[in-house]
């Protein structure tokens, strides 16, 4: 199969998804992490989000870092739902599948560090499986942010992972997720203005905070 590294092959995101759920008893939980990845984008870009019923989540607007329009959406249906809120706004603004980013956590990757890729399966996670469901594709690109699994790796009951994913981070953990956040926002800006295999080139390789110190 060709790579798909040509700059004429690039598809610019222009939706960009954070998944994560609502409620402030879910706040910054590892989960989340989705949520945050798009409230640091919105800052960045000085895009307003606010809550919008007919696409069921937080929407907002602007134009990223590549002078393009751009929209960021927070789904605000539960994670096993996203993927009504994300079908809503493609069919609304008649959006591509290759075109939706979406931002989500991922125990099978250390805190410290990304995954950047073009496509695949929903790996187990839940608002992935809705995604693809109502996008009726695979064929959507989609970062991954390492949120480590649980202490007790020996560990694999449900209330194990449940537990984990929606607990907080460690004040040590807080501050490494920061800096993840920083190279979030950098990785993404590199994908809309350089293509999405160059972001991958450069950030997935990359390992920051907690991890990097241990090395």
């Amino acid at each position: 199969m060709a790579e798909s590294n040509s700059p004429a092959e690039w598809v610019v995101p222009q939706l960009i998804v954070g998944l994560g759920n609502p409620g402030s008893k879910y706040d910054q939980t590892r989960h989340n992490i989705g949520f945050e990845a798009i409230d640091a984008l919105a800052r960045r870009w000085q895009i307003s989000l606010s809550e919008n019923r007919k696409f069921q989540g937080g929407f907002g607007e602007g134009w990223g870092s590549h002078r393009d329009k751009i929209r960021l959406l927070k789904p605000s249906t539960y994670m096993n739902l996203s993927g009504q809120s994300i079908r809503a706004v493609t069919d609304w603004y008649k959006i591509s599948p290759e075109a939706v980013l979406v931002i989500y956590d991922d125990m099978d990757l250390p805190i410290g560090k990304i995954r950047l890729r073009q496509s695949g399966s929903a790996g187990g996670h839940n608002g992935i499986k809705s995604t693809i469901a109502h996008l009726n594709s695979q064929n959507f690109p989609r970062l991954r942010i390492g949120i480590g699994s649980p202490k007790n790796q020996a560990a694999t009951a449900k209330g194990e992972v449940i537990s984990h994913v929606l607990g907080r981070f460690s004040i040590a953990e807080r501050n490494t997720m920061d800096e993840v956040l920083q190279m979030v926002v950098e990785a993404i800006e590199m994908s809309l203005k350089q293509g999405i295999p160059k972001a991958m080139s450069l950030y997935n390789s990359r390992t920051i905070g907690l991890e990097a110190d241990a090395s």
